[in-house]
């Protein structure tokens, strides 16, 4: 890279980075909650805490327990049963992005750049990378795969922390500091590779194709901005993420072929399923999307203003967290609050997470917060 798109990048990520503290700690005033009588029951199941989270953890989720991480290096593996601590573990440093897991392995990076792997709560193996990490790595088949800010993807073996390779992307100057897409599909690795959806052979490190989910419009390279963000949506073959503040699309991976693409500005990712795609925009508009086409289905203003997190489709409802701690349980037929449950005050960070009938949120504060219908 050169001095002056190094510096370029810095800008795109401070950029980055300004709009999103904007969007949580200035700016108009969040919309006032209405009255809600619930139409669907649901309590708070239990709940723990560990260390403040700054950065947008999804909790990992398999088998039947959750994994997460708080910045000060914490990693823990809860049952979604009852919220015990199965293991416990720490880094060694401060976490910047994670947490992957596979069930057995699970991975976070540190703020010095290091990949560290663990299994039953002790630490396999560390490896430090040259370039910044806000994505949680992928563990699977026995590898961990690592996207960082400058769209390198790194390959490692999972049980002895061997490089295994990299592929790196050239002639971008411009990165983001913030959670990406790195999924698998059958044999396939999927990468965001700026606006484009890459597929990649997770043996080989060689890129098999790209499909764009935007087209970045824009008058410079800051404006034009458009890494995807994750976690993606996968249903099936079909796959959806949002491009930075541009758009929401979907693609099938098995063609492959960009399915449509809709402008929407946002930063939070989507979630949804064969049916809806769900997300919220710049403004905490909530829009949903019909999966196959991209038809918009209906929009909600509830919520503007309110730092919605990404999205959850769980079942006939849609869950996002806000800034305050507030957890909304929206009709995915029509958009309209069936339930509302409260935290500890403090912003959702990342998106939801469920396993069964089992919802876990994280705040910034470093609540977990286990949610299950009565």
């Amino acid at each position: 890279m050169t001095r002056g798109r190094g510096w370029l990048a810095r800008v795109a990520v401070s950029t980055a980075a300004l709009l999103l503290a904007a969007c949580s700690s200035s700016g108009p005033k969040p919309t006032p909650l209405e009255p809600l009588t619930p139409t669907i029951s649901g309590r708070q199941a239990w709940s723990q805490r560990i260390a403040p989270v700054s950065f947008p953890l999804v909790p990992a989720v398999h088998d039947g327990r959750f994994v997460v991480a708080a910045d000060d290096g914490t990693v823990i593996a809860l049952s979604a049963d009852d919220g015990r601590v199965l293991w416990r573990a720490n880094a060694g440093a401060p976490i910047t992005a994670g947490v992957g897991s596979d069930g057995r392995f699970a991975a976070v990076v540190t703020r010095d750049n290091e990949v560290v792997v663990l299994e039953a709560g002790e630490v396999r193996w560390r490896h430090r990378l040259p370039a910044r990490v806000a994505s949680a790595p992928l563990v699977a088949g026995e590898r961990v795969f690592v996207l960082a800010v400058d769209r390198t993807v790194h390959a490692f073996d999972a049980i002895d922390g061997r490089w295994l390779w990299r592929l790196q992307r050239s002639g971008e100057a411009l990165t983001l500091a913030q959670a990406g897409v790195v999924a698998p599909h059958g044999d396939t690795l999927l990468v965001g590779q700026g606006p484009r959806l890459a597929a990649v052979d997770p043996l080989r490190g060689t890129l098999r194709w790209e499909v764009p989910i935007a087209t970045p419009r824009g008058t410079n390279e800051v404006e034009r901005l458009a890494d995807l963000v994750g976690p993606p949506v996968r249903v099936g073959s079909v796959v959806c993420a949002r491009a930075f503040q541009q758009a929401v699309g979907c693609a099938d991976v098995d063609r492959p072929t960009q399915l449509w693409s809709r402008p929407s500005g946002g930063t939070q990712a989507v979630g949804g399923d064969a049916d809806r795609l769900f997300g919220a925009d710049g403004s905490d508009r909530v829009t949903a999307w019909r999966t196959s086409s991209g038809e918009v289905l209906w929009t909600s203003e509830r919520f503007l203003h309110r730092g919605l997190s990404g999205a959850l489709a769980l079942g006939p409802t849609v869950v996002f967290g806000d800034r305050e701690g507030q957890v909304h349980w929206l009709a995915a037929a029509d958009g309209k609050p069936v339930l509302r449950l409260p935290t500890d005050g403090s912003a959702v960070v990342g998106a939801p997470a469920a396993t069964g009938a089992t919802v876990l949120v994280v705040t910034r504060r470093g609540g977990l917060f286990a949610f299950r219908p009565v």
